[in-house]
């Protein structure tokens, strides 16, 4: 589309046009006129976002909302999601994995035959086809990969194989927020391994971490590889990719000494510092309307640490259990979820409480307790605690567990806080927040075992194939780039997920020479590979560098009457806000060397 300046000479309009028809070997246009782009700005804030990427991306013309938790990913999201894509096939491809499509729309039964049709419960959209068949919209494909794997594979002798998709996925999420970080509908790289043995399935496994450390880092991201659960995909062990931000759900427990670093819901925790007391009489004592540990502690004059929290859970499918942990913790779901294999356990009203054990909120004991009691390993150590008395108003105070009352089993039930000792070293541990980008699991033989994938193998047996499975989120990676990198102005894209490499602004559009310059400069940067997008409109200077910010491309190349004056074109870093005076004569080289160098692939340090 032409320039919508009416100061092109025939000349600069031909140059203009010869700009815009350089293209990419995959005929991607390298030059592209602000008057033409699809990118609608905004200049407020809208007020269904909450964080600082779901603001910028609708702001800056990138997404908008169709329905709840889905998107249109419109051109400069787009281009920043094909860079990433490419980004993602160099590294597994490099590494023997190949890539397929697999259908959106499956067969219910694949998901009964692995008993996930339960796990995932009302996440699952499911629907019927005309004939009344039963079929889901893919939250992802484990079930999918592994029948066409089990038709197809017989023999050892095909594997290793390692297979992966980009693809829409689906997942009726109950509450879908924070723009692309927690949608319903969402592209996904997932991919899956198969091998002989379990040191096999190691060896593709840490090919796969590697390939997402490679990914992560030529995306230009802080990131953390941490130890994680593998939740409602299964398997052995698992790791997060983890970029690094202060917004991010997740909690990253690691430490600074040695290394060990995990999500906050599977940090294992080998012991902490809790202050148990010394023996004291047992006791029934009068606490009324101390139904809160801060307040309980201040009344009685403990630590926190020394109220015995008694939570009930009711739990799908078995009866309840009741919880118990200090009153300064809190307990993992994860973990607790993990140890009650089988069911979900969920907080228990407080109607469901007095129904199921006969006791009032906030004043919940274990004393004589009929239910199933597990603890917290913390609690043995407890020698006069304080738990409720079952009783509206009463506590016990010198509570002994084993002596005043049952605890089937303790356990590693809290959640990680920084300052506890690292389970690896015994150092302090320390806490950041982080977005989950990526996972990697080691399935074992979960979904070959349940669905008959099974290989002949080289002394004439057959066994189960063991799997990996490996997933990106593409557009939260891109949106979590945002998160991590931004202003007060705007994106600050990193080079290699930017949508555009460049913002050339000719200030005076009306003024022939400035267009002649701009325009020869345009042309110059699309011959040499660089793509930018010019600034064609008729509008304010200060209109144009406020929505170059909003953008966020990682160069600013301005012509204006002053620049010309000077010999050249001001270069400013989105990053750094160094300014710098590029002569015409050798800015498009300048500025190609100053992209070549940002996308050098360099594997980053740790975070701090």
């Amino acid at each position: 589309m032409a320039s919508d300046s009416g100061a092109l000479t025939p000349e600069t309009a031909r140059i203009l046009k010869d700009a815009l028809a350089l293209t990419d070997p995959e005929g991607e246009s390298y030059a592209r006129t602000m008057s033409s782009l699809f990118a609608p700005t905004l200049k407020e804030t809208p007020a269904e976002a909450e964080l600082a990427s779901h603001k910028l991306m609708i702001r800056a013309g990138l997404i908008r909302k169709l329905a709840g938790g889905i998107y249109t990913y419109l051109p400069c999201m787009l281009r920043s999601m094909r860079k990433l894509e490419r980004i993602v096939r160099r590294a597994l491809n490099s590494r023997g994995a190949q890539e397929l499509l697999m259908p959106a729309v499956q067969p219910l039964e694949l998901w009964k035959e692995s008993g996930r049709d339960r796990k995932y419960g009302p996440e699952l959209l499911r629907l019927k086809d005309r004939h009344n068949r039963e079929f889901a919209i893919g939250p992802t494909h484990e079930e999918v990969i592994t029948d066409i794997v089990r038709r197809e594979i017989r023999s050892f002798r095909d594997l290793p194989l390692n297979l992966y998709q980009i693809q829409t996925k689906f997942r009726d999420e109950v509450r879908p927020r924070f723009g692309l970080m927690r949608g319903r509908e969402f592209v996904m790289k997932d991919g899956y391994s198969f091998d002989t043995d379990s040191e096999a399935a190691d060896v593709s496994y840490r090919a796969m971490f590697d390939a997402y450390t490679e990914i992560f880092s030529r995306c230009g991201l802080s990131f953390s590889a941490v130890e994680a659960d593998s939740g409602a995909i299964g398997g052995s062990y698992s790791h997060e990719f983890m970029v690094i931000a202060d917004s991010g759900e997740n909690t990253l427990v690691y430490c600074p000494a040695c290394g060990y670093a995990a999500n906050q819901e599977k940090a294992e925790l080998e012991g902490y510092a809790v202050d148990g007391g010394g023996e004291e009489e047992f006791r029934k004592v009068s606490t009324p309307d101390q139904r809160h540990v801060p307040e309980l502690a201040k009344f009685l004059g403990v630590p926190e640490s020394r109220i015995i929290k008694s939570m009930l859970f009711a739990l799908e499918g078995g009866g309840p259990v009741m919880v118990l942990i200090p009153g300064d913790r809190e307990v993992n779901p994860v973990k607790l979820e993990n140890l009650l294999a089988g069911g979900v356990p969920r907080l228990a009203t407080p109607e469901e409480t007095l129904e199921l054990c006969g006791m009032p909120p906030g004043f919940v004991t274990p004393v004589g307790a009929k239910v199933r009691i597990v603890a917290d390993r913390a609690v043995s150590l407890m020698l006069s605690g304080v738990v409720g008395a079952g009783e509206e108003g009463w506590h016990y105070t010198g509570a002994k567990p084993g002596r005043d009352f049952r605890v089937d089993g303790y356990f590693d039930l809290a959640l990680a806080v920084a300052g506890d000792p690292c389970p690896r070293c015994g150092k302090r541990l320390s806490v950041r927040k982080g977005i989950e980008v990526g996972h990697v699991f080691k399935l074992g033989t979960k979904y070959s075992e349940a669905m008959g994938a099974r290989v002949a193998l080289a002394d004439g047996t057959e066994a189960p194939i063991f799997m990996g499975c490996y997933g990106i989120g593409m557009g939260r990676t891109v949106a979590a780039s945002i998160e991590q990198s931004h202003d007060k102005d705007g994106i600050v894209w990193p080079m290699p997920l930017a949508p555009y490499e460049v913002s050339l602004l000719p200030l005076q559009t009306q003024n022939p020479e400035v267009m002649g310059k701009a325009a020869a400069l345009l042309y110059e940067l699309a011959k040499l590979g660089v793509e930018t997008v010019m600034d064609d409109r008729d509008e304010r200077p200060g209109m144009k560098f406020k929505d170059a910010d909003l953008l966020g491309l990682p160069l600013r190349a301005t012509v204006s009457e002053k620049s010309l004056a000077g010999g050249g074109c001001e270069l400013r870093e989105r990053a750094t806000g160094k300014v710098s005076l590029l002569p015409f004569g050798t800015a498009a080289a300048t500025i190609r060397e100053m992209r070549d160098k940002a996308l050098e692939f360099r594997t980053p340090a740790p975070p701090a």
